[in-house]
């Protein structure tokens, strides 16, 4: 009886397996090699693969990394001071716990959000040249990813109170880093490097947005002086290269603000935040057309006012029809933080043209920028993926 049984599996893995294989050869034949041009372009294609390959691993491991390796605190942090670097620690430590905690609750795309930051965390922890003590906090990073991914999954209620969280997270980060008035802050001018370059991008996504929204609504309005002053607003500012937007931050706000002092970043960031927003207002402006007239008079019918209206029933579907277009204004927004160079402050790029022109390095440049793309690729990747799952899980495109 059991060698019975036995052939019978054997039998049923083989019939699998050829089937499997059927399966491959009718899928190269169909795709690859369906006729005598698809196999000569797929040839060459792969010839073509193959000598970029190499190419490219001949370089990574010809390159001397140490210009990479040597500087890597300036790249992320710039000159901010060492005995201070435990405020962004804690950040991270915090936007660590938060991403656990969403992904055990809401599962779906923030877990691979929380994935792949837990993966690049423990890269940097592995690899031998990060310091001991970052080695500590990016552990302990990864291993508060996983546990509040447990609390998450097993304290559904949890909703709210990291739903708050998030909201406040910007400005708890920055309160860490100016010492909530109690410890010395540390001045912006020392900020520098991939630090930077979040802080102008996320504080800029976050403003630029709700004023985008009111600046669209607003141009609908029926009120002739909202109406023309949003429209004069985003014309003017679509109409200046953001360059142009930067330095009259930097110059002239000072002057509208009847000489109260900013400092450079702030201005920066009030820059970028005008800036995308009227950019997001004709982004919203468009889904607010595309909604049918009829959608307006349903509405009316069921007796909602022109803002319950608005909120309720137009703006979701304004919204969900320009989620690819808000989401690439959010991805230039975080690649246009290199232009601060032009004011005098150095973000990710402009550090590492920096530590590019240090005599030491000459001629290892291409090693630093490979590193600089590739994170500037793996953030910008990120949300260009958040954005699919978010409108796959919203049904855009399909019916």
């Amino acid at each position: 009886m059991d060698n019975i049984q036995r052939n019978n599996t054997e039998k049923v893995l083989k019939t699998t397996k050829l089937n499997n294989q059927t399966k491959l050869q009718l899928w190269l034949k169909n795709n690859l090699f369906k006729d005598w041009k698809n196999a000569i372009l797929t040839i060459l294609t792969l010839m073509f693969s193959i000598y970029i390959i190499f190419k490219i691993g001949g370089f990574l491991v010809a390159s001397e990394w140490e210009v990479v390796t040597e500087n890597l605190p300036l790249l992320f942090m710039g000159q901010f001071p060492v005995e201070e670097v435990w405020r962004l620690w804690t950040s991270i430590l915090i936007l660590s716990a938060l991403l656990g905690a969403s992904w055990g609750v809401w599962r779906g795309v923030i877990g691979h959000v929380a994935m792949t930051i837990g993966f690049i965390l423990l890269v940097f922890g592995i690899v031998p040249y990060t310091e001991a003590s970052s080695k500590v906090y990016l552990f302990t990073s990864v291993a508060l990813i996983l546990l509040f991914y447990g609390i998450g999954r097993f304290v559904p209620k949890l909703k709210i109170p990291i739903l708050v969280l998030w909201i406040l997270y910007i400005p708890i980060s920055l309160g860490i880093i100016n010492g909530f008035g109690i410890m010395e802050p540390v001045k912006s001018n020392v900020w520098g490097g991939f630090l930077l370059t979040l802080i102008l991008a996320s504080v800029s996504i976050v403003c630029s947005f709700p004023l985008g929204l009111l600046l669209a609504v607003g141009r609908r309005s029926k009120l002739p002086i909202i109406k023309y002053s949003c429209i004069i607003y985003i014309e003017l500012i679509r109409g200046m290269p953001l360059i142009m937007v930067l330095f009259i931050a930097q110059l002239l706000l000072p002057m509208f603000l009847g000489g109260v002092q900013l400092d450079n970043v702030v201005r920066a960031m009030i820059a970028f935040t005008l800036f995308s927003a009227a950019y997001l207002a004709e982004n919203i402006r468009g889904g607010l057309q595309s909604i049918p007239r009829g959608q307006f008079e349903a509405a009316q019918a069921l007796g909602l006012n022109q803002a319950k209206m608005m909120i309720f029933i137009i703006l979701p579907q304004a919204l969900k029809a320009v989620i690819p277009a808000m989401v690439g204004q959010f991805i230039s927004i975080f690649k246009d933080t290199s232009l601060v160079a032009v004011i005098g402050l150095s973000d990710f790029l402009g550090m590492g043209e920096k530590i590019a022109a240090n005599p030491e390095y000459l001629g290892k440049y291409m090693e630093l920028y490979i590193v600089i793309a590739f994170i500037y690729f793996i953030f910008c990747y990120l949300m260009s993926h958040v954005s699919k799952h978010i409108e796959k899980s919203l049904g855009v495109g399909y019916r």
